[in-house]
């Protein structure tokens, strides 16, 4: 029997991250993946070029809102899991302009669960137990944490701050309302803040290692000291693979780095990358640092307790932070033409608008 995935946002950041780990190390000839992405403006076909032709790889364009188009891939594909990665995702175009983060995060997910319980109401009872439905989210849902308080476990109660976190808050109540009201079987992950290969530039870490390069302001909210937790993405791909093998249905499964650090330490190693790995800049690329406005409902901490999927499930990160920010780095300075076509025309604008202050 085939085994096929539908991966949703499979174009962005961590789902294209993980179509390529997948494709990498599932040698199996029956296993399949079905990309479908709207391609908004952070979806980039070009992060899968390398698997593009691969007979267990399809792309198909489409929203997560459009049910007709959904329900006739679960009909004929017949997936046995459901990937949820298609989300906005982005804090600072919440505040902007939430009305897209309402209408994805929210109806799209909506829009996927009521298929897919129709779609799986009707498998054989074998099928429909070995199916599940596997939905990736945030820890911004949990709110922020004081400087001494414990990092946030699988029960810290839901305090999101901004549209994009109250977003995906939503979408968490949906999946679990989902599992205990019709017994889909379904899987939660909320995870830390990723970083690697294919980030789109607006996130802060590819943002500043491009104009570190370049020799641009490095633009860093308030302070600088709030505190992030840092995971790899290629780790984080490797944990929903896990939970996707081994997590207990109607469970959410924490996934972080062990890395916490605030903004302003972050942006000084890029630069020390950066002067390192780059040709020369008139100084130290820490020059180029610019405190600006700090951010409205600006969360001060986030931390993530993973005991649980590292108790239950036996998923460690691989990455420490030293070596997945030096893969990071050299990974945007050896891939200029990526970086160049990804942040033309309206990204340039974004920017331009939003740090002006």
């Amino acid at each position: 029997m085939q085994e096929t995935i539908i991966v949703t946002g499979g174009a962005g950041f961590i789902g294209s991250n993980f179509i390529l780990q997948r494709m990498r190390e599932d040698a199996a000839p029956a296993s399949s993946i079905v990309n479908l992405d709207y391609l908004t403006y952070a979806g980039n076909l070009s992060n899968l070029a390398s698997v593009a032709s691969d007979s267990r790889y399809e792309f198909v364009h489409g929203d997560i809102g459009d049910r007709g188009l959904f329900r006739a891939l679960l009909e004929k594909h017949k997936p046995q899991a459901i990937i949820h990665f298609a989300a906005e995702s982005h804090v600072d175009r919440s505040i902007r302009g939430p009305d897209d983060f309402i209408r994805t995060n929210i109806d799209g997910t909506f829009a996927l669960l009521e298929e897919t319980r129709a779609y799986w109401s009707r498998l054989a009872e074998e099928e429909r137990k070995i199916f599940r439905f596997l939905h990736v989210s945030t820890d911004e849902v949990y709110g922020s944490l004081g400087p001494g308080d414990p990092p946030f476990s699988e029960r810290t109660s839901y305090a999101p701050n901004s549209p994009y976190a109250a977003s995906k808050a939503a979408s968490d109540h949906l999946v679990r309302a989902y599992h205990h009201t019709y017994g889909l079987p379904t899987l939660t992950t909320n995870c830390s803040n990723n970083y690697g290969p294919f980030q789109f530039p607006e996130k802060l870490i590819p943002l500043m290692i491009l104009n570190a390069r370049d020799g641009k302001p490095l633009p860093v909210y308030g302070d600088g000291k709030n505190v992030r937790d840092w995971l790899y993405v290629e780790d984080h791909c490797a944990a929903i693979a896990t939970v996707l093998r081994r997590g207990r249905p109607g469970e959410t499964y924490n996934i972080g780095g062990w890395n916490e650090k605030p903004n302003l330490e972050i942006v000084q190693t890029i630069c020390d990358l950066v002067d390192e790995l780059a040709p020369p800049g008139p100084a130290p690329r820490r020059e180029l640092i610019t405190f600006v406005k700090d951010r409205p409902g600006h969360d001060r901490r986030y931390a993530m307790d993973a005991r649980k999927i590292e108790r239950e499930l036996g998923w460690r990160p691989k990455e420490t932070f030293d070596t997945g920010i030096r893969k990071t780095v050299r990974w945007y300075l050896e891939n200029e033409e990526w970086a160049r076509d990804v942040t033309s025309g309206s990204y340039r604008q974004w920017i331009t608008t939003h740090y002006s202050s």
